[in-house]
């Protein structure tokens, strides 16, 4: 078996940065087990696989396919970037002719469409509810020590916890700040929790860019310790900030070694606009 596969770096315009996800082109159905082995192999946060809907379909000129994504040790059910990825070779790769795509996915319809050099990301917009201290405390403290904490909310539809440091940290801080991921699984093991957002209130530009939030993202309940730039927590970060800013029209960085910039347009219905860039840094064959 061959398959054509690429890696692509999402939410940067330049390689080696943002987050690199593998994309597999499917032409025939593939063994179940088939995706989380490839996934395994290629040992990033996550492996997309996308898929003809029909016979007849084409990767250059039809508009609809099928799209999942794989971490090293299990499917998830939402991940921007390597959806970003995957439109990325699409677009510049395949050569598709239309100006947007649509993916059929376990978070239902989910669109890209080009915007210049960018891709726009269509996704769901999803509520952070307030959560009590007490009941993520082990956590929250397993995980940051004794780092000052100005908010705490929860992502039931994303089963993901948001921690919104204090206002008197800075970027750097957050940059800097050791985070231990490796005793999480032993103190949040019920499934409420499978990714924690660290997140900080953005500063005035002064001699770098002026970003309205920044973020980390960890979610080392789906095999991934650190991930570099999250289009999923996105989807709650952009909830959670438009209400504290009064915004919806937002600048974001991830503040991951790698890095990557967003920018976030809250839409009516309930759906939150991700533009960013994407540089494809691996093109191949994959053989099994």
């Amino acid at each position: 078996m061959k398959l054509p596969i690429f890696i692509a770096d999402a939410f940067t315009a330049r390689a080696f940065r943002g987050n690199p996800a593998a994309v597999c082109l499917i032409e025939n159905k593939l063994d179940e087990d088939l995706h989380q082995q490839i996934a395994r192999e290629m040992n990033l946060s996550e492996t997309a696989f996308i898929r003809k809907l029909h016979p007849s379909d084409n990767f250059t000129e039809s508009s609809c396919f099928g799209l999942r994504w794989f971490t090293p040790v299990s499917e998830v059910p939402l991940c921007g970037h390597a959806t970003l990825a995957s439109a990325a070779v699409l677009f510049h790769k395949i050569k598709n002719v239309n100006s947007t795509l649509t993916f059929v996915t376990l978070s239902g319809e989910l669109k890209a469409r080009r915007a210049e050099d960018d891709i726009v990301l269509d996704f769901p917009l999803y509520p952070a509810h307030p959560q009590d201290f007490h009941e993520v405390e082990d956590l929250i403290k397993t995980a940051i020590g004794d780092t000052l904490v100005q908010d705490i909310r929860y992502s039931p539809d994303t089963r993901k916890l948001l921690v919104r440091l204090s206002d008197t940290y800075d970027r750097s801080f957050l940059e800097n700040l050791k985070v231990n991921t490796g005793n999480l699984l032993q103190v949040e093991n019920t499934g409420k929790v499978k990714g924690l957002i660290l997140t900080l209130k953005g500063q005035p530009g002064g001699q770098t860019q002026a970003f309205d939030f920044y973020s980390r993202y960890f979610a080392p309940w789906v095999g991934v310790a650190e991930d570099p730039v999250t289009g999923s927590a996105h989807t709650v970060l952009s909830s959670y900030w438009s209400q504290e800013l009064g915004k919806k029209e937002m600048r974001a960085f991830q503040c991951s070694c790698r890095g990557g910039e967003l920018k976030v347009s809250l839409r009516p219905g309930g759906r939150v606009d991700l533009r960013g860039g994407a540089a494809v840094v691996v093109e191949g064959t994959l053989t099994a």
